[in-house]
């Protein structure tokens, strides 16, 4: 049973390190900085993780057999599987969008953001570079209702393998073009502007698959084929998995970043 995910991780090392070497965006080596820390990531926060969704899975669906009728939980869970997954897209990529806008506005939250995007050069292994309670607060945000509606395991499977490919590419260092889809379904080029550190893209693009999320309330950047000029914040994150692990617990500092956030509201 491989239940730290490394046969996981050895399939998307020889995915995606070719596509990434093929259509780079930026020359990038693949033993980039942070390499072997996001490694790390990978193997704990996947064990950790999927310990937590199950737990949580859990108890929300002992929940909802006490407070859902089951004749809602049965019609969502008897449509067609495809219509399922559609619906499961777009119901977690709310919850997402708006847990990810909380981390970047609330200061507390950020503290623990601020690990995600303290990546200084992006690459699908950067997708995994995420601090487990920002992890978990956004999957029981985006997943509850899922669970809560009865949608069948099927088309939950379905859209966790789709979820976390997608996660990889819109990390990846490839320059690819969606074209007029681009408003529908998240693209590298999206999410490195999520990434950017320059004023222009401080606070938008949250989505995490549905750009059009981002254009309906405000917060799409629209960047055209520009490439930004650096990643990562001007925060003190240190650069170990531990030290990373327990920066959100030590005491608030003055941030000299404007992507960070403060006490007023920075949408």
């Amino acid at each position: 049973m491989d239940i730290f995910g490394i046969k996981a991780l050895l399939i998307c090392a020889l995915i995606f390190i070719p596509f990434e070497h093929l259509f780079a965006e930026r020359p990038q080596k693949i033993l980039r900085e942070g390499f072997t820390v996001d490694v790390i990531y990978l193997l704990f926060n996947s064990f950790i993780v999927k310990a937590a969704v199950v737990l949580m899975a859990a108890g929300v669906l002992g929940l909802a057999a006490m407070l859902v009728p089951q004749s809602i939980t049965q019609a969502v869970g008897s449509q067609p599987v495809w219509l399922q997954v559609a619906e499961i897209i777009l119901i977690t990529d709310l919850g997402v969008y708006w847990a990810h806008r909380a981390f970047h506005k609330i200061p507390a939250l950020w503290k623990f953001h601020a690990i995600h995007h303290g990546i200084k050069e992006l690459d699908w292994l950067g997708a995994f570079h995420s601090h487990p309670v920002d992890i978990i607060v956004t999957k029981a945000i985006s997943l509850t209702p899922v669970f809560f509606l009865g949608f069948s395991e099927a088309s939950i499977a379905i859209f966790s393998v789709i979820y976390f490919w997608h996660t990889m590419l819109v990390h990846s260092n490839m320059r690819i073009s969606f074209g007029p889809l681009k408003w529908l379904i998240a693209s590298p080029q999206f999410h490195r502007w999520h990434h950017a550190n320059q004023r222009e893209a401080y606070d938008k693009n949250f989505a995490g698959q549905l750009p059009f999320l981002d254009v309906m309330f405000g917060t799409y950047n629209a960047t055209g084929n520009k490439v930004p000029e650096k990643y990562g914040v001007d925060d003190p994150v240190p650069s170990t998995y531990f030290g990373q692990i327990g920066y959100p617990l030590q005491p608030r500092r003055q941030r000299s970043n404007p992507a960070a956030p403060s006490t007023e509201a920075e949408g």
